[in-house]
């Protein structure tokens, strides 16, 4: 427990100062509202269509292959820290879980999944 103490503190002061910042944003920063600002702003163009619009599924295609390589990373880096520990058997688990990860990126780039039109 006294391992996490550490962690919990961390993790409190980022959270106290973000709410902190927000705070003093909130209450000394500009504001001047106008219609100019409040337009939707896109690469510097004004928007082609209403922002209620279906979008299409390629951008969540696009997402959740961004959030399956991510948590790849997050299984992968415990794994190199404590690597010289862990023995052969870890390490023929890991090639195999990224192997699998291998397989499937080689799968979705073969789909066509990885083209951006």
């Amino acid at each position: 427990m006294e391992k996490l103490i550490g962690l919990l503190i961390m993790i409190a002061v980022g959270v106290g100062l973000a709410l902190v910042f927000w705070g003093l944003n909130r209450l000394l920063g500009p504001k001047s509202p106008n219609v100019v600002k409040d337009v939707p702003f896109e690469t510097g163009r004004a928007p082609i269509s209403a922002s209620g619009r279906r979008m299409a599924v390629k951008f969540y295609m696009i997402a959740i292959l961004f959030v399956l390589f991510d948590i790849e990373m997050i299984f992968l880096y415990p794994w190199a820290v404590v690597f010289r520990d862990i023995g052969a058997v870890a390490l023929v688990s890991m090639m195999i879980f990224i192997a699998v990860l291998v397989l499937g990126l080689a799968y979705i780039w073969k789909r066509g999944a990885l083209e951006w039109q």
